[in-house]
């Protein structure tokens, strides 16, 4: 049960971040320039993603420390998953799909990989 809560969790961070990109598409970077636009927008999409996991708790009804690393991986796995396959939909190669891991331009998807992985330890360590 857990993992299709945290299933139904990881759903809601993908709508979150759909609409974070179509933001950083439509109006950061018209106003900020590009690598502004993909620092601020992977800072606002990492908070959230903490913010998610910091009100879903209660819900998930975790019982040990142990739970809150494998729902961290569980979401990076699905994060990863629907990244490169998305990408490789739309006909991108593997190098441009790559890109979005070295930092270059503002690109700050790492950071954004990483609060994904540490969102529900720091939501449980904020609480």
């Amino acid at each position: 049960m857990v993992a299709l809560k945290a299933f139904i969790i990881w759903a809601g961070i993908l709508v979150l971040a759909v609409g974070n990109g179509v933001l950083r598409e439509s109006v950061l970077i018209s106003s900020l320039g590009s690598a502004a636009a993909f620092v601020l927008s992977g800072i606002l999409l990492s908070v959230l993603i903490i913010v998610v996991a910091y009100f879903s708790l209660p819900w998930l009804q975790i019982q040990s420390s142990m739970q809150f690393w494998l729902i961290g991986f569980f979401w990076l796995a699905l994060t990863l998953a629907f990244e490169l396959s998305f990408g490789l939909w739309q006909g991108k190669s593997w190098s441009m799909l790559l890109e979005a891991y070295t930092f270059k331009g503002g690109n700050i998807w790492p950071i954004v990989l990483a609060a994904t992985l540490f969102a529900p330890y720091i939501g449980a360590k904020l609480r």
